[in-house]
């Protein structure tokens, strides 16, 4: 494993401050983001090439997802704008020796220290979040379609842009006026602003629609599979942390997400939604 910080890159301050409480962290812990991590590992275990074939993870914090890549045997390299997210990328790697994560970086998803047709996937479970600009975002996404062979994946994960309006409603939180306007932007035009210095309102980011997620991969050059949500409408329940811990009931909200989520009329009722695409 290397681990270089030579590819500087600086997002907005309010970000950066947002990730530097190292809350990213434990947030695919409990039972709403353990539900987001199996929906993830089952989607991307569906279209990947068997291993080892080579990954890239833009924008891939912590390092969760490159840890039970590595794992399964991938080649999984790792970058990342936040430094402290690569010290715990590479506290994860240590932890386990045998399936090191191959190497992690500091990095920008708009431009990529990464060789054309290089890799065999691209995991963009991140950086479509902070790119607030359209521009910015196909960028991004133009760069991922550079660095893959012939026929490789794209994983990219937008932010619903309902997910606000929805989190409201389950945990109360439309009663505060502040988070009204935010829900409100949200809904005008996906450009999520939190003046508040409350860390459960997020920070800047844009909210995708799902139609939008789509248009802006293939105007990017690539072949759409499907879009998928993540969570789906479980997230809604707000006796999940039961449900979650009863073996019966995970299987079966995990089993009713599969029959819904190729479903278009409930695809937005997520709180995250995964484009899969071709080069």
């Amino acid at each position: 494993m290397s681990v270089s910080e030579s590819d500087h890159f600086s997002l907005p301050d309010e970000v950066s401050r947002y990730y530097e409480e190292g809350l990213e962290a434990q947030r695919l812990s409990g039972a709403l983001g353990e539900l987001e991590l199996l929906r993830t590992m089952e989607i991307v275990s569906r279209y990947l090439p068997d291993p080892p074939a080579t990954i890239l993870d833009v924008g891939g914090g912590p390092g969760v997802h490159a840890c039970w890549l590595a794992r399964d045997g991938y080649e999984i390299h790792l970058i990342d704008p936040v430094p402290l997210h690569l010290d715990q990328a590479r506290q994860a790697s240590e932890g386990q020796p045998e399936y090191p994560i191959t190497s992690i970086r500091l990095g920008d998803a708009c431009k990529l220290n990464q060789p054309d047709a290089s890799v065999d996937a691209v995991l963009m479970f991140g950086p479509l979040y902070h790119l607030t600009s359209r521009d910015d975002r196909i960028l991004a996404l133009r760069e991922a379609h550079r660095v893959l062979r012939k026929s490789g994946s794209l994983f990219a994960v937008g932010i619903s842009r309902f997910a606000s309006a929805l989190d409201g409603l389950v945990r109360g939180l439309l009663s505060d006026p502040e988070f009204i306007r935010i829900v409100q932007r949200d809904l005008t035009d996906g450009q999520h602003r939190n003046p508040t210095k409350k860390l459960s309102y997020f920070t800047t980011a844009f909210f995708h629609h799902p139609e939008e997620l789509a248009a802006e991969v293939v105007e990017s050059g690539f072949h759409l599979e499907i879009t998928l949500p993540l969570e789906g409408p479980a997230a809604l329940l707000q006796d999940l942390d039961e449900r979650w811990d009863d073996q019966d009931q995970r299987n079966t909200i995990l089993n009713t997400l599969r029959w819904l989520e190729d479903e278009p009329s409930i695809l937005g009722i997520t709180g995250h939604l995964m484009a899969v695409a071709r080069k």
